[in-house]
């Protein structure tokens, strides 16, 4: 859209907010209304069907700049231990993990009884103000800059009344603050639809990249891709042998992958370790390098001493394949590009001679989630030395392995970059949106005409 600047504009007397129209007012929080502190229970009075409860965590996971509707409910008995709230108010979040996020704010515009939990800061206005307007303004880009620096903590960041009272904000006539409000709800709206579209498409092109890995490692090239490899389109299917799995292409082989592991023993002292084994020539590979991309570099390396005295501990060769064994990082992927060494919590698959790197790579993506259900283990799940080794892939030939990986290369790859075309457009989108709030609400675009201008449905 298009937004020209207003006719003339004066100082706001902040650098954060530079010049607003002549004709607005600029206030700080606290000469507008009055602030109170919110109390309540914990989430154990959370009820299915109830009166409408706001906690603080659900202003930074459920509301932008408006609450609507409520995530939680409590029975109207527990609501006597509450603070009760009315349409209007905005309810800062008290505490919050950065500074960044901290004040994070809602309006809100449920006009039915409705209640807020503790560490929640509300504030009420005393004015006559446009309840939409002052939802997007208490939490625009210039507020959430004024916000952080009201932030004190180290660990949990806090924002308290007297520092909230001293926000400031811009306030146009109010019939100019509905205007406003009403061309950001528009606008917003139609924003949220290109991104929505474009997360569909991202879903659809996830979905389709998972079919497109399983269905070749387990049926051969897709009929059009075997025609010109001189495959045969069609082949007749046999039982894979493995329970999950299905059916294979009849002339393929089971294999039971060769599988290695990394571990400096026990039995020294940890000193001796860092003397005699760390900080060597030799790369050493932990799950933190593991992001399904070739490895180049490694944090941490082990010395030719290490390697020596561990029999565990194997210099594995360029093209290997290491897998994640246990914790958040379970099932990762990672090829190596150097040789390398790895710790305990990876293992490496190395069958040079039946098994290509490659078809393993996207035969391990498609079943990185059956692999992971298969796992021990509660609070950390883990994939034993035993389920590894256990483990079968159905392949065919290595040069038809060959072929299998380097399709799915080029086929993988075109469809991550559609994928981050479409994440770098939502991202834009997104800054748009942010940026348009901010400049509609500061006054550094006139609205007022493009308020009462129709406009369909987002294309």
């Amino acid at each position: 859209m298009k937004a020209s600047p207003y006719p003339s504009y004066r100082p706001s007397g902040a650098p954060w907010l530079g010049d607003v129209p002549e004709h607005w007012g600029v206030r700080q929080l606290g000469s507008i209304g009055s602030f109170f502190k919110g109390s309540g229970g914990t989430k154990e009075d959370e009820v299915e069907d109830g009166v409408p409860c706001v906690r603080y965590g659900d202003l930074y996971t459920q509301h932008q700049f408006f609450i609507r509707e409520t995530r939680a409910n409590i029975t109207e008995e527990s609501a006597r231990r509450y603070t009760q709230i009315q349409y209007g108010d905005i309810l800062f979040a008290g505490s919050g993990e950065t500074l960044e996020e901290i004040g994070k704010s809602a309006v809100n515009l449920i006009e039915d009884p409705a209640y807020c939990g503790g560490d929640i800061i509300v504030f009420r206005p005393l004015v006559k103000a446009d309840a939409a307007f002052l939802g997007y303004a208490a939490d625009c880009s210039t507020s959430i800059y004024q916000k952080a620096c009201m932030g004190r903590g180290v660990t949990v960041m806090h924002i308290y009344t007297q520092a909230l009272s001293h926000l400031l904000l811009p306030l146009p006539p109010l019939d100019e603050q509905r205007a406003i409000a009403a061309f950001l709800d528009r606008e917003t709206e139609r924003i949220d639809a290109l991104v929505a579209k474009k997360r569909q498409l991202i879903e659809r092109l996830q979905e389709y990249r998972t079919a497109l890995i399983t269905r070749t490692v387990t049926r051969g090239l897709p009929p059009d891709a075997a025609h010109a490899a001189g495959l045969d389109p069609s082949p007749r299917l046999k039982p894979s042998g493995v329970e999950w799995l299905g059916d294979v292409p009849e002339h393929w082989e089971v294999i039971q992958p060769s599988i290695g592991f990394g571990r400096i023993g026990s039995g020294t002292t940890p000193q001796s370790d860092s003397d005699e084994y760390y900080d060597g020539e030799t790369p050493w590979v932990t799950t933190s390098e593991l992001r399904e991309s070739i490895i180049l570099v490694t944090a941490k390396s082990v010395t030719a001493v290490a390697l020596r005295d561990h029999s565990a501990l194997s210099l594995f060769p360029v093209g290997a394949l290491v897998i994640a064994m246990y914790g958040a990082t379970i099932g990762r992927l990672g090829i190596l590009g150097i040789p390398a060494t790895v710790n305990q919590a990876c293992c490496v698959f190395a069958e040079p001679t039946r098994l290509e790197t490659k078809f393993v790579y996207h035969w391990l993506m498609a079943f990185r989630d059956v692999l992971v259900s298969h796992s021990a283990g509660g609070g950390q799940p883990n994939l034993s030395q035993q389920d590894l080794r256990a483990l079968r892939i159905p392949a065919p030939a290595v040069p038809e392995q060959v072929l299998i990986g380097d399709f799915l290369d080029t086929a993988t790859h075109q469809l991550d970059e559609l994928t981050a075309r479409a994440e770098s457009a939502i991202e834009r989108l997104q800054e748009y949106r942010t940026a348009l709030i901010t400049a509609a609400v500061t006054g550094k675009i006139d609205v007022r005409e493009s308020a009462t201008t129709s406009k369909g449905p987002a294309e």
